[in-house]
C-alpha cells in the first residue's frame, strides 16, 4: 500500500517511518527546502531515540522516501495523512489551523478519486469536517473519504508508542458514502496491531478529535494536582512521595503523572489544554477545571523562581547557580514551554549567575534564554564554583551523578532537586543541604 505523509516534523517523520516498518510504502512530503535536504541526507531535524536508525533502515528497504512533490506522491497513494503543525495562535488559545487548511487545499488539487484523507495532526473538534468542506468545495465531483487518527506519541518514547500502542483512535466521517472502504483500508494499514487486544478503536470524527485533547488535558490536570499537593505537603509537614504512593495504589487513580515537578511543558500539554479550553468556550460549555489547570501551571513556574530567589538569602547577585536540564523533559531536544524558559529569565533578571547544561537542548535554549547564561559541555563543568545546584530535567546522566563528584567542584552545598532524581539521605550524609519538592522547606542560604 502506498501512502503519503504531509509534514516531515515530529509527528509526520515518526509516523511515516513506523508505518513503513509496518510494510507500507510511505512518501513523506516536506516543503521546507532545508529540512527536506537534511531528510534526504539522513540527518534528523529532531532528536528522538532510535529514529535515525529506523529511518535509515526503512529507506534502505525502499519503503520510505522524502519529497517535495505532492502531486506525484498522491497519484500512487490510497491514503494521505496530514501531519503538519497546529501551534497556538499568538495572543489567543486557538490552534492555528492554517497549515492544515493549506494541506487540504493542496490535496484537493492533486487527489485521485477514492483517496482517504486522514488528519494525524492534533486539531480541535470540527476540523475533520472543515477539511472535508475545503476539499469538497475545490473538487465537487471528487470521491474521497475523511478520517481522524490522532497521535499519542510521548517525546523520547515515540517509536515504542507507535509500534506498541495502548490504542489507535480512528474517527470516520460516515456521511461521505462508504465508511467501510475507509475502515478496511485503515485496518489493513494497522494490521500488525490487530489481534485479540483490540487496539483499533473506531468512532466518529468529533469523538476522535476530542479524545486526543481530553486525554492530554486530563494528564495535565493530574500533574498540576500533584504539584499543588506537593506545596501543601511542604506547608504542613507531609511527604509528597508517601502521599502519591498511597494515591497511586488505588487502581482508579494509578501511579503515573503524580510526580511533582516545576510545571508541565512541551509541544502537547500547553497547546492542547489551551485549544480544548478555547473550543469549550466557543461551544458554550467552559471547562473550569482545564482553565484552572492552565493558570496554576503558569503560576507554578513563577513561584518556583521566587522560591529559589528567597533561598539565596541576601544578595542573589553573589550567587552562582548550576542548572541541570533545559528541555521540558528528558530524551528530547524540545524546548517548547519548558519550565526553564520561565524560571531562568527571572533568576537572570534578579542578578544570579547561571551555568547550565543539557544533553540535547542547549543549541535551541541559547536562542530563547537571555544572553549572559553560560552553557557548559558537561554537568560537572556547570557545577564549577556553584553555590546551588538546580535540577530542572530528569536526564539519566544527571541521576548518575554522586555527591562525591559534585562536592569538590561546588562552592556551596545547596541542592534543589526539582525532578526527584536522587536519594535525599545520600546527599545529607555527604554534607549537602538537599531539597526536593513536597518535603520540608529549607531556610535561606546566604551566598558567599
Amino acid at each position: 500500500m502506498h501512502i503519503t505523509m504531509i509534514g516531515g516534523g515530529y509527528v509526520g517523520l515518526v509516523s511515516g517511518a513506523c508505518l513503513a516498518a509496518f510494510g507500507a510504502n510511505v512518501t513523506v512530503i516536506e516543503h521546507d527546502p532545508a529540512r527536506l535536504d537534511r531528510l534526504k541526507t539522513g540527518t534528523m531535524p529532531i532528536y528522538e531515540p532510535g529514529l535515525e536508525e529506523l529511518v535509515a533502515a526503512q529507506r534502505q528497504a525502499g519503503r520510505l522516501a522524502f519529497s517535495g512533490d505532492l502531486a506525484t506522491a498522491l497519484q500512487k497513494s490510497r491514503a494521505v495523512f496530514i501531519a503538519v503543525g497546529t501551534p497556538t495562535r499568538r495572543g489567543s488559545g486557538h490552534a492555528d489551523l492554517s497549515y492544515v487548511h493549506a494541506a487540504a487545499r493542496a490535496i484537493a488539487t492533486h487527489a485521485p478519486d477514492g483517496l482517504l484523507i486522514v488528519t494525524k495532526s492534533t486539531v480541535p473538534v470540527g476540523t475533520g469536517r472543515q477539511v472535508a468542506a475545503i476539499v469538497r468545495q475545490a473538487r465537487p465531483d471528487l470521491t474521497f473519504h475523511i478520517a481522524s487518527n490522532p497521535e499519542f506519541l510521548r517525546e523520547g518514547h515515540a517509536i515504542a508508542d507507535f509500534m506498541q500502542p495502548d490504542r489507535v483512535i480512528i474517527g470516520l466521517e460516515e456521511q461521505l458514502g462508504a465508511p467501510s472502504t475507509a475502515r478496511t483500508l485503515l485496518e489493513t494499514l494497522y494490521a500488525p496491531l490487530s489481534g485479540p487486544e483490540g487496539r483499533l478503536l473506531f468512532m466518529g470524527l468529533e469523538s476522535a478529535e476530542l479524545t486526543k485533547y481530553a486525554a492530554n488535558a486530563f494528564l495535565a490536570m493530574k500533574v498540576t494536582f500533584a504539584n499543588e499537593m506537593a506545596d501543601l505537603c511542604e506547608a504542613t509537614g507531609g511527604q509528597i512521595t508517601d502521599v502519591t504512593r498511597g494515591m497511586g495504589m488505588d487502581p482508579r487513580i494509578g501511579p503515573h503523572f503524580l510526580t511533582p515537578g516545576p510545571g508541565y511543558g512541551g509541544s502537547c500539554f500547553p497547546k492542547d489544554t489551551q485549544a480544548l479550553a478555547t473550543s469549550a468556550r466557543q461551544a458554550g460549555t467552559p471547562t473550569q477545571l482545564i482553565e484552572t489547570t492552565i493558570a496554576a501551571n503558569e503560576a507554578r513556574k513563577r513561584r518556583l523562581a521566587e522560591r529559589i530567589l528567597a533561598l539565596a538569602g541576601g544578595d542573589i547577585t553573589r550567587c552562582t547557580i548550576a542548572v541541570l536540564g533545559l528541555t521540558f523533559k528528558a530524551h528530547t531536544d524540545d524546548m517548547r514551554q519548558a519550565p526553564a524558559l520561565t524560571i531562568l529569565p527571572l533568576l537572570h533578571e534578579a542578578g544570579a549567575t547561571l551555568r547550565a547544561h543539557d544533553p540535547q537542548g542547549m543549541e535551541t535554549a541559547c536562542t530563547l534564554l537571555p544572553k549572559g547564561i553560560t552553557y557548559t559541555a558537561t554537568p560537572l563543568q556547570a557545577a564549577e564554583g556553584a553555590d546551588m545546584l538546580l535540577v530542572l530535567t530528569e536526564w539519566p546522566t544527571f541521576a548518575a551523578l554522586t555527591p562525591d563528584q559534585l562536592a569538590p567542584r561546588m562552592r556551596g552545598r545547596l541542592v534543589l532537586d526539582y525532578r526527584q532524581i536522587w536519594r535525599k539521605d545520600e546527599w545529607l550524609e555527604a554534607g549537602f543541604h538537599y531539597h526536593c519538592l513536597g518535603s520540608a522547606p529549607l531556610p535561606p542560604h546566604t551566598c558567599p
